[in-house]
C-alpha cells in the first residue's frame, strides 16, 4: 500500500470511502494486481490508523462491486483492475433554458473525464418522465433529476423510486415524498424572503411592490407564499400579478418578476413612458445572469448559484458522498432598484 496516501481525519467523505479511494488508487497504479492479495484488514487497519470495522466495511464494499474477491480464512484478492471506467451520468431536466444550461456546463466541467453526461428532457409531462427512466434505468450509473412537475409530485416520486437509490441525485427542487434521498435544493419560500430583506431599504422607497408570477408557467407556488410572507412581516402594500399588462405598471411601484419574458416588457414600458428604473419602477428579477449584469445599466437580480448546484452535484459523484445540501442564494443589488 501506498505511503503516501493517508487518511483525511477533517474530511466530510467518509472514512471508509478514504480507504476504497486508497486501494483503488494502488490498483489504478499497478501497487496491485490482478490476482494478488491485499494486506489484511488488520494489516491496513494499523497501516491507517482505523477501527478494524471501518476497514472491514471498505473491503465489503469492495467485494460487493467485483472489486475484490475473498478466500475464507486467506484474505481478500484484487479481482479486476478496470476499476476506473468512466461513469455514465443522465442529467433530466424539465425544460431547457440558459438557467438548466448552467447546471449542465457546470456539471460537465466538474466532473472531467470521470463521467460522460446526456440530457434528457421531460418538459413538466409526468409521462415522458417515466418513459425517459422507465427506458434508461439500467444504462446509467447515476440519474441526476431536477423534478418539476405540472401535476402532484407523489407519482414523480413513486416513478423516480424505480431507480436503485444508489443512482438518483435530486437538484434544485426538494420533493417532501424523497425526504432521504441526496439533493442540492433551493429553499423557495425562505430564499425569496432572505433576499428581499437584503434590499427592504430600497425596496421601500416605492409605494407597493408586485410579484409577477406567470400562472402557466410551472414556477414553485413556494416563491409567491413567500414573497407574500415578507410583504406581511414587512407592513408592504403588495399584489401578486398571474397575467401581466401594460396596465399593471405605474410610476412609483416595485416589481419581483420570475420571467425573462415579462421583466423585458417591463422595460419596454417604462422605455415608452420615459420612466428610469431604479427612480420610477423599481426592478428585481429572478434569476441572475451575466446578460442582467449591463442590461440597463444593471437589473437587480435575487437568484441561486445554478453553476453551484452543477459543481456540487458534480463533487458528489466524484467523491461518491451524497448528502442533502442547500444550494446558495443570494440578492445581487444594481441600479434598477
Amino acid at each position: 500500500m501506498s505511503k503516501y496516501l493517508q487518511i483525511d481525519h477533517d474530511s466530510e467523505i467518509p472514512k471508509y470511502r478514504q480507504v476504497v479511494n486508497i486501494i483503488l488508487s494502488d490498483i489504478e497504479s499497478g501497487i496491485f494486481k490482478k490476482g494478488q492479495r491485499i494486506p489484511s484488514i488488520n494489516e491496513t487497519s494499523e497501516n491507517l490508523l482505523l477501527s478494524r470495522d471501518t476497514v472491514e466495511k471498505a473491503y465489503v464494499f469492495m467485494k460487493k462491486k467485483g472489486v475484490l474477491s475473498s478466500v475464507r480464512g486467506k484474505g481478500y484478492y484484487v479481482n479486476q483492475t478496470n476499476v476506473f471506467k468512466k461513469a455514465k451520468v443522465a442529467l433530466v431536466l424539465n425544460k431547457l433554458s440558459n438557467y438548466k444550461r448552467s447546471i449542465y456546463y457546470s456539471l460537465v466541467e466538474t466532473l472531467g473525464n470521470k463521467a460522460s453526461v446526456d440530457v434528457f428532457i421531460y418538459n413538466h409531462d409526468l409521462l415522458q418522465f417515466e418513459e425517459i427512466i422507465t427506458n434508461h434505468t439500467t444504462g446509467y450509473d447515476y440519474f441526476v433529476i431536477l423534478p418539476h412537475f405540472k401535476t402532484e409530485n407523489q407519482k414523480a416520486a413513486e416513478i423516480i423510486k424505480k431507480i436503485p437509490k444508489e443512482k438518483v441525485l435530486l437538484i434544485d427542487r426538494n420533493l417532501d415524498a424523497l425526504k432521504e434521498y441526496p439533493v442540492v435544493y433551493q429553499e423557495y419560500e425562505k430564499d425569496i424572503q432572505t433576499a428581499l430583506n437584503s434590499g427592504i431599504e430600497l425596496i421601500r422607497k416605492y409605494k407597493k411592490v408586485s410579484l409577477v408570477f406567470p400562472e402557466n408557467q410551472y414556477y414553485s407556488r413556494y416563491i409567491v407564499r413567500g414573497f407574500q410572507i415578507f410583504c406581511q412581516i414587512n407592513d408592504l402594500p403588495f399584489s401578486i400579478i398571474e397575467q401581466f399588462s401594460d396596465a399593471d405598471v405605474k410610476k412609483g411601484e416595485a416589481f419581483v418578476l420570475v420571467s425573462d419574458e415579462d421583466l423585458y416588457r417591463l422595460i419596454k414600458i417604462c422605455k415608452n413612458n420615459l420612466w428610469k428604473l431604479g427612480a420610477d419602477v423599481g426592478v428585481v428579477a429572478y434569476n441572475d445572469n451575466p446578460v442582467k449584469e449591463i442590461l440597463e445599466d444593471g437589473i437587480t437580480t435575487i437568484s441561486t448559484n445554478h453553476d453551484e448546484i452543477g459543481r456540487i452535484a458534480a463533487e458528489m459523484i466524484v467523491n461518491k458522498n451524497f448528502k442533502r445540501t442547500k444550494s446558495p442564494f443570494a440578492f445581487v443589488q444594481r441600479n434598477s432598484l
